[in-house]
């Protein structure tokens, strides 16, 4: 499950009365308190955090390792280790994570998909099957 690891620092922040057009791409940690209309991605093979307070808006995708959200996205969300629902967060798309922690008032509109080991694998293996075929019957 969640490695209770050290957290990157957040060392980035978008201000309250700012709003970002494009996509980001962050190292460490974010802090989102404005409003971003493209994708917040968190650079691949280095531990992120992301959190998305409760004034933020997202319009777009969210991919970080651990992802906490106050605020409101419209888009879909992949937290790679542990994703954080407060009581105002509003998700408008489907949530992929592998580890969730959802407080009382979270509103999700879209699909819950766990992301595990060992659904991935069963589904790779079931993909990996030949089809079965019927005996043939004898006709006579």
């Amino acid at each position: 499950m969640f490695n209770r690891k050290k957290q990157p620092p957040i060392k980035s922040l978008i201000a309250v009365d700012s709003t970002i057009q494009g996509h980001i791409s962050f190292g460490e940690g974010l802090r989102i308190d404005g409003k971003v209309n493209g994708n917040v991605l968190a650079i691949e093979g280095r531990p992120s955090i992301l959190v998305i307070s409760e004034s933020a808006v997202v319009d777009g995708e969210i991919h970080a390792d651990h992802v906490i959200i106050n605020g409101k996205i419209n888009g879909p969300v992949y937290a790679a280790e542990l994703l954080e629902l407060q009581p105002t967060a509003r998700i408008e798309g489907d949530v992929h994570y592998r580890a969730l922690e959802m407080h009382q008032g979270a509103l999700i509109a879209g699909r819950l998909q766990p992301m595990s080991n060992t659904i991935e694998v069963a589904d790779k293996a079931a993909e990996d099957k030949p089809a079965l075929s019927l005996a043939a019957s004898n006709t006579a």
